[in-house]
């Protein structure tokens, strides 16, 4: 087994934890809405297009995503300004509460399958999920981390 195989296994265990904890949990909020606040809390404010871009889905799609959220008081609209014309996407405080929420019922919701794990294998997956963080960052062209 090559040294980069180990990649593809930590994304769809991640992926499966997940949903895992979203079912066990009952949370019925898409994925996307996680995905959308996530980004905008680490970014901030973005246009509606780069976030599309960064969430990997459409733009039509984040459109009416954000229409939601917004009238769930989780986001909010702004004038971009760089370009008057155009609006910026913000997660509100009530939006970073919510996912706050969501990650602290994730976390609960999914301890139960990591309650016999040693003290040792604790220090490893802290280890772990810092180095995957970091290697997270967007990159550059150049591989550099902006």
């Amino acid at each position: 087994m090559e040294k980069a195989d180990v990649i593809p296994s930590i994304v769809l265990s991640a992926h499966a934890l997940a949903r895992f904890a979203a079912q066990d949990a009952g949370n019925e909020a898409p994925s996307a809405q996680w995905r959308a606040l996530s980004i905008l809390e680490q970014k901030g404010g973005m246009r509606i297009g780069e976030l599309a871009i960064a969430a990997r889905t459409t733009q039509p799609g984040m459109t009416r995503l954000i229409g939601t959220l917004e009238l769930a008081g989780l986001v909010t609209r702004t004038t971009d300004p760089a370009d008057t014309r155009a609006t910026q996407v913000h997660a509100t405080d009530a939006g970073l509460a919510h996912l706050a929420e969501w990650r602290a019922e994730m976390r609960d919701t999914l301890a139960p399958r990591f309650a016999g794990l040693a003290d040792e294998e604790w220090i490893v997956l802290q280890r772990a999920a810092e180095i995957l963080a970091a290697h997270a960052q967007e990159t550059t062209t150049t591989g550099e981390a902006e």
